[in-house]
């Protein structure tokens, strides 16, 4: 009974532990961000590799999905005699959940784990210590960009997963099971609002704001060599996503 209060006690500890320092860490950053020299340079640079360089990715998550999409959707409101209702059906499953969701995961896999071991690197190297040492603030040189290129990426991502999606969707739904383009346009323009495009960005920006600082704190405070890098990015991947799913539900019941 002891050992079993004593881990319960221990995992509440390191729970809390790292929440308060994810948000300091947070904290700062955001601070940062406003205080001169502006490394608009760095944050480009991060830009690039959390957005441009996941293109691919995404595109393919997102057309292949939005075709599983009409493909299911199919099969199952063909028994009601609604086939045309697989156009809004598509396309706000992609707008509200699987959009933002599936990029995050992505992106999550990819970049998430990138920033992790670059940082994680840079630690047991002692390069984050010769940043102090040479009077570079290594949050706002290292988290600050990172954070801004996850929150602003993830919703860019995120609206070309949609369309790709619905592109997908229609390609399948009309080229392959025969339902007039005419009608599966129509019927998309009738049932998706802006609302529901725009709940999804919002909600994408929050998955890039947890990937990056995820990663980011995985990676500033990583120990034990090269294994512990390992670990670090591990960690980052595993926890990322899982804090993506639980916000995911946490934002759907506020925002629907």
């Amino acid at each position: 009974m002891r050992e079993l209060l004593e881990r319960v006690g221990g995992s509440t500890r390191m729970v809390i532990e790292t929440s308060g320092t994810m948000t300091t860490m947070l904290a700062q950053a955001l601070m940062w961000l406003f205080v001169p020299p502006y490394k608009f340079r760095n944050m480009a640079r991060q830009m690039d590799f959390v957005g441009v360089q996941s293109l691919f990715v995404v595109v393919l998550t997102g057309s292949f999905t939005g075709m599983v999409m009409a493909l299911q959707s199919y099969t199952a409101l063909k028994r009601f005699g609604a086939e045309s209702m697989v156009a809004p059906t598509v396309a706000l499953s992609m707008a509200r959940e699987l959009g933002p969701v599936l990029t995050g995961l992505m992106v999550t896999g990819r970049a998430g784990s990138a920033m992790a071991t670059e940082l994680g690197t840079m630690r047991v190297t002692e390069q984050i210590d010769a940043l102090t040492t040479m009077a570079v603030n290594p949050v706002k040189y290292l988290v600050t960009p990172r954070i801004v290129a996850g929150i602003l990426m993830l919703p860019l991502l995120t609206a070309i997963t949609d369309f790709v999606g619905v592109l997908g969707g229609y390609m399948v739904s009309v080229k392959l099971l025969g339902i007039n383009s005419g009608i599966y346009i129509a019927r998309t323009i009738d049932y998706v609002s802006f609302s529901d495009i725009a709940d999804g960005l919002i909600k994408s920006a929050f998955f890039g704001l947890i990937l990056s600082l995820v990663a980011c704190y995985q990676g500033f405070y990583t120990t034990g060599g090269a294994e512990g890098v390992g670990k670090a990015a591990t960690r980052s991947v595993v926890q990322g996503c899982v804090l993506i799913l639980i916000s995911d539900y946490l934002l759907t019941s506020i925002m629907f």
